[in-house]
């Protein structure tokens, strides 16, 4: 391995990471809140134990919060006002960006030149903030995009509501202007290139890291089901996320009341828990999945948690005998990895980047399409081999030790010092 010329490859010292809608310090699985926030957050404390700061900006919902807030040594979260605290939804967000973007930008005016040595986007919403406060500090633009309104629309759920073009356009301009961008998967990766022209030299595929000491294997199955008086013996499917469209958990209860149609002696075997907050399109009929359940004739079945913190979710994840995700649309899909660090197998459908978080048939099943039939298919092999959660499950934990934050957080660091590189590189010529 060649060594970097001093000076020339150095990584940043300081970021300025964007995270315009969804605050670092919100509950995951609740509202706008999810795999984001746990990404940001994680990848956040695990740049500054390598040595590169980070100040996160985001917009403050609630009134008298303080101006900044330290998340852990080295990472600092900056609350922006813009726009009203409450009830603002992600879609009336855009009209905020300009009053968001004073804010950072009044926040910038109090440190010397050259205080922030790169800016990290996330989502469209903070890329064009990120596209304009790196030009204005002449600095490099790092953006990953999470999702894509091109591919969301391209795989939509029945009933739920298309991107705006405003998005399109928005995500457009933004990997154009975007010195790298950093997809979590290949297929990801493709796609930017494939639906908004990337270039592919500006494409770094990082894969999310899953939290390795809060989601381990731990005293087990039964031990976290006594915690959670949960029935032993029982088979249990698993639903952890947002109740929206998009997530599809009303494919799984339509999976479950198609088994006990088939086999009514199933229904005093399954207990299925459904945990997570009503978010998105799913915000307006938060109670539509209880109602789906009763209609299906399986509410005695179906148990309902609001969402839990990461400590709680582990034990879930321990709890269950196979995590369901049957996502119509999914980036990385972290709950399958957190879940699989627990030694659970995940049944997910064949989408986005579920395909490299779960290895199919060793750590658990992924099912092309969203026909619940298949998924009932699936389940019913959990109940006949009472083996298979344990046998899928210990690959399930190999599996997951190979996606630690820590090689995450290297991977983003080498993106930030080729960023740098090639925009001092691009300075330099438009000069010369």
């Amino acid at each position: 391995m060649r060594l970097p010329a001093v000076g020339h490859h150095r990584k940043p010292r300081r970021v300025a990471m964007l995270s315009v809608h969804t605050s670092p310090l919100h509950q995951p699985g609740t509202g706008d809140a999810g795999g984001m926030n746990v990404y940001i957050v994680e990848l956040a404390k695990r740049l500054a134990a390598i040595n590169i700061e980070v100040e996160i900006f985001t917009r403050a919902t609630t009134g008298g919060l303080p101006p900044a807030v330290e998340l852990a040594p080295g990472v600092l979260v900056r609350h922006v006002d813009a726009g009203p605290y409450e009830g603002l939804a992600k879609e009336e967000l855009p009209a905020q960006l300009c009053a968001f973007t004073h804010g950072v930008m009044q926040a910038w005016a109090g440190h010397r030149p050259g205080y922030y040595d790169l800016v990290h986007s996330h989502y469209w919403l903070s890329g064009h903030v990120g596209w304009l406060a790196a030009e204005r500090w002449g600095v490099p633009l790092v953006h990953a995009m999470h999702t894509m309104a091109k591919v969301k629309n391209a795989a939509l759920a029945e009933g739920d509501t298309p991107e705006p073009a405003a998005r399109v356009i928005g995500e457009t301009q933004i990997v154009a202007a975007a010195d790298r961008l950093i997809a979590n998967t290949a297929e990801e990766a493709d796609e930017l290139v494939r639906h908004y022209e990337a270039d592919p030299g500006k494409v770094a595929v990082v894969h999310p890291g899953v939290n390795l000491d809060r989601f381990t294997v731990g005293d087990g199955r039964a031990a976290a089901r006594a915690r959670l008086g949960l029935p032993q013996d029982a088979v249990i499917p698993l639903f952890a996320g947002r109740i929206q469209p998009l997530k599809a958990p009303d494919i799984l209860l339509r999976a479950v009341a198609e088994l006990v149609d088939r086999d009514p002696s199933l229904r005093s075997r399954l207990f299925v828990p459904v945990v997570g907050g009503p978010s998105g399109s799913g915000l307006a009929k938060p109670e539509g999945l209880q109602k789906l359940a009763a209609k299906l004739g399986i509410a005695d079945l179906v148990h309902f948690h609001p969402p839990v913190r990461q400590d709680g979710l582990a034990d879930w994840f321990r709890a269950a005998s196979v995590l369901v995700m049957p996502s119509y649309s999914e980036s990385f899909g972290l709950v399958a990895l957190e879940a699989q660090a627990t030694g659970t197998p995940v049944l997910a459908a064949e989408v986005g980047g579920l395909p490299v978080a779960v290895n199919d048939g060793v750590t658990g099943i992924l099912v092309p399409g969203h026909d619940p039939v298949d998924y009932a298919r699936e389940l019913r092999r959990f109940v006949d081999d009472p083996q298979l959660t344990a046998r899928l499950g210990a690959q399930a934990a190999r599996h997951a030790q190979f996606f630690g934050w820590d090689t995450a957080a290297s991977g983003t660091a080498d993106v930030y010092t080729a960023a740098m590189h090639d925009h001092r590189r691009r300075v330099r010529s438009h000069h010369g």
